[in-house]
């Protein structure tokens, strides 16, 4: 078997390539732009890469061409908030277009193949409290650019089920969070602030933003595995929630960051971290994957938190640039 991912440097595509190589005997394709980071970023060894943009049609045909896989996942996305607040043209470009070439190309170039889509929970947006747990019934409310270009990319998966017969599952994963993420997001934004502390490289203050808001965190190695068991029993054409079904604040993760910290450090809000339109609490339903796959999250917050550090810790010790980008 032959299973592409794009975005296979990013920091899912890095842990999802790991899993597929150690759990399965599939030769194992990433699809990354030109110019991605080698080294550290890189997706692991046994990836066999293959160059192109998804923003050029014939690249991603002629990548598709070349590999012929018989499984696709979809991860690569700009996938920051921030970034799509500050440009949201260029997020909804990348996203939205990106999927529309590799849809074409599959069409073209592999139409039997399974295409697992990352859609994500954003696309729910702010769901009154009487609404929650989150399953797929409910109304997509985006907040944000980076929402909406996943509810473009979402619609877009089951429209070429629908109207082209591929093979689309769709999975909607809830905030994922774990060693080798970006530091634009708060989890490793905290952690690697706290790293920096230890190594002396910053005053002991960590900057943060709204830390009463709840998510639905889930360690990014089980979020791995289920993006695996979509491919293999999702549905075509259906959605399926990824999450831990449970509401945790990030006032918890960073205490939780804090009580592994070999320094003290003060807390401080910075007003730059807050979003405009914040959602308060928001927590998945995972009923109708589990049911479909048997699915549920094994890695405690506690081991994630400290693998993140540990991380963090490895990263800056090796005067290495951060954690994968973006996807």
């Amino acid at each position: 078997m032959r299973l592409l991912i794009t975005g296979a440097s990013g920091f899912v595509g890095r842990h999802l390539a790991a899993h597929l190589l150690a759990e399965t005997d599939a030769e194992v394709y990433g699809l990354d732009r030109l110019g991605r980071p080698e080294g550290a970023d890189a997706a692991p060894a046994g990836v066999q890469r293959v160059a192109a943009d998804l923003r050029d049609a014939a690249a991603v045909r002629s990548a598709l061409a070349t590999v012929r896989p018989d499984g696709i996942f979809h991860l690569a996305a700009q996938a920051s908030v921030p970034l799509a607040l500050a440009d949201p043209g260029e997020t909804l470009v990348n996203n939205v277009l990106g999927q529309l070439h590799l849809l074409e190309a599959v069409a073209a170039e592999c139409p039997a193949a399974r295409v697992v889509v990352a859609s994500s929970g954003e696309v729910y947006g702010r769901v009154p409290l009487d609404e929650q747990p989150v399953d797929e019934r409910t109304p997509f409310r985006p907040t944000n650019p980076y929402a909406v270009s996943k509810v473009a990319q979402d619609a877009l998966a089951y429209q070429y089920w629908v109207a082209r017969g591929l093979a689309t599952v769709r999975v909607r994963p809830f905030n994922h969070i774990g060693p080798g993420q970006s530091d634009l997001y708060a989890a490793s934004s905290f952690a690697r602030q706290i790293a920096e502390a230890e190594l002396g490289r910053r005053p002991p203050v960590i900057q943060v933003g709204n830390l009463a808001a709840e998510r639905d965190f889930t360690d990014v190695r089980d979020v791995v595995r289920a993006y695996y068991l979509a491919l293999l029993h999702g549905e075509p054409g259906e959605a399926y929630n990824v999450g831990s079904e449970r509401g945790v604040s990030l006032q918890t993760i960073l205490d939780g960051l804090l009580a592994l910290s070999r320094v003290a450090v003060r807390v401080e809000v910075d007003p730059a971290r807050l979003r405009p339109v914040d959602v308060p609490r928001i927590v998945a339903s995972c009923a109708h994957f589990r049911a479909r796959t048997g699915w549920q999250p094994t890695i405690p917050l506690s081991q994630t938190l400290a693998d993140t550090l540990d991380a963090w810790r490895a990263a800056l010790g090796r005067d290495t640039v951060s954690p994968a980008a973006p996807e």
